[in-house]
C-alpha cells in the first residue's frame, strides 16, 4: 500500500525556546528545563535519556500536547501543536505510555483499529482503507499472529508490539513512546528497539523514545537527546556525546560511571584496589568484567606491589600474582575466591 508506507512524511518537529514544567496543586510552578531548542527529523529514531528527575516525562507530555509549555512552542511542520484541535493533533502524532492500561476483553485487531479514530466519521465506521492500514500496522510491527487473540492473553512484549501497531495505525508524522520497554526482558527490549529503528527508516516517520536502557540506546538511536538535571539539552549522535564527555557528566553522581572505552555504564565503586590484567580474547574481557564487579579497578600497569592476573591462553586458567604468592586458578570463581582472601 502506498498511503502508509511511502516516504511522504518530511515535516520536522521543532522545539522553539521551549520551557517546561508543572504546577503541583496550590504550589508554585516547578520549572524543569528552559530554552530547549532542537529538531527531530523524519526517518530518525531519537532516544531521550537522562537521570531521574531531569524532566524527561514532562518533556514527552509537553511534546504530546498533554500539557502546555511554560514558554516557547513545539512545532510540527511549522505549526504549533498546542493550537491544533485534538482530532487534528491525533492525525499528526501518536503516543504510547509506560503504564499498563486495563483494556478488558478486546482483541489485538480491535485495539489497533482504535488508532483509526481520527480518520473515521462520527460513528467510527471503518472502510476498506482503514482495514488495510490496520492489517499493515499489525504486519509491520510483527503482531499479525496476535490479530484475533485477547490482549489479556499476550505477554508484555507481544502487548507492546500491538500498542505500537495501534499508534502506527494513526498514520502520524511523529510517534512518542515513553518507556515502552520498561517491563520487558533483554531479548524483547532488543526486538522492540530493532523494530522501531526499522520502522523509522521504512516509513520515514520521526520516532522519539524515552528510555532508561542506556547501552541499548547508544547502539540503536540515530540521535540522542540527553537531558541532565538542571542543564542544557545535549543533542547529537551517540558517539559524539560519548566523545565530548556529555554522558559522563549527565550521570555523574547517579551511582554509575560511563566507560568511554567500552561504551557502557558500570556501577561506581569507591576505595577500589588496582589490579593488573594481562591476556587477550573473550576470557580476558570477561575476567576484567568480573574483577570490576567485585570492586577492583583494572589497569594495564600498576605499582610494584599491585596484584596481577595473567589470563592464560587456550583455556589454561588464570595466574594470580600477589606480593606474597603465585597461584594458579582453574576458574574465575576460584580466582575471585583467592582475591577475597587477600
Amino acid at each position: 500500500m502506498t498511503t502508509a508506507t511511502s516516504k511522504q512524511f518530511a515535516a520536522t518537529i521543532a522545539l522553539r525556546a521551549l520551557s517546561i514544567g508543572y504546577k503541583p496543586s496550590r504550589k508554585e510552578t516547578k520549572v524543569v528545563a528552559v530554552n530547549l531548542n532542537t529538531t527531530l527529523r523524519a526517518g530518525e529514531l531519537v532516544c531521550l535519556l537522562g537521570p531521574n528527575g531531569a524532566g524527561k516525562s514532562t518533556l514527552m507530555r509537553t511534546m504530546a500536547g498533554m500539557q502546555k509549555p511554560l514558554d516557547g512552542a513545539v512545532e510540527l511542520g511549522g505549526v504549533n501543536i498546542h493550537e491544533l484541535p485534538a482530532r487534528e493533533l491525533a492525525k499528526q502524532l501518536s503516543v504510547v505510555l509506560t503504564e499498563r492500561i486495563s483494556i478488558g476483553a478486546m482483541t489485538a485487531y480491535s485495539l489497533v483499529a482504535l488508532g483509526r479514530y481520527p480518520h473515521t466519521n462520527w460513528a467510527g465506521t471503518l472502510n476498506d482503507k482503514d482495514h488495510e492500514i490496520i492489517q499493515w500496522a499489525l504486519q509491520t510491527t510483527g503482531a499479525s499472529e496476535f490479530t484475533n487473540r485477547n490482549i489479556g492473553e499476550l505477554s508484555d512484549g507481544e502487548r507492546q508490539r500491538v500498542m505500537v501497531a495501534r499508534a502506527l495505525a494513526q498514520e502520524p508524522q511523529l510517534m512518542i513512546l515513553d518507556e515502552i520497554t520498561a517491563f520487558l526482558d533483554l531479548p524483547r527490549r532488543v526486538e522492540i528497539m530493532q523494530m522501531l529503528r526499522e520502522l523509522a527508516r521504512t516509513t520515514n516517520r520521526a520516532i522519539l523514545l524515552s528510555t532508561h536502557d542506556l547501552d541499548l540506546a547508544l547502539r540503536s538511536a540515530d540521535v540522542i537527546w540527553l537531558l541532565p538535571k538542571g542543564g542544557a539539552l545535549q543533542v547529537g549522535a551517540p558517539e559524539e556525546l560519548v566523545l565530548n564527555g556529555a554522558f559522563a557528566k549527565a550521570f555523574a553522581g547517579e551511582g554509575v560511571e560511563f566507560d568511554s572505552q567500552l561504551g557502557a555504564f558500570r556501577i561506581a565503586q569507591s576505595n577500589q584496589r588496582d589490579i593488573v590484567v594481562t591476556g587477550e580474547g573473550e576470557s580476558a574481557l570477561w575476567t576484567k568484567r568480573a574483577l570490576e564487579r567485585q570492586g577492583f579497578r583494572v589497569v594495564t600497569q600498576g605499582t610494584p606491589d599491585a596484584d596481577s592476573v595473567n589470563v592464560l591462553p587456550n583455556g589454561a586458567g588464570w595466574q594470580l600474582t600477589t606480593s606474597q604468592t603465585k597461584t594458579h586458578c582453574a576458574s574465575l570463581t576460584e580466582l575471585l575466591a583467592c582475591l577475597k582472601q587477600e
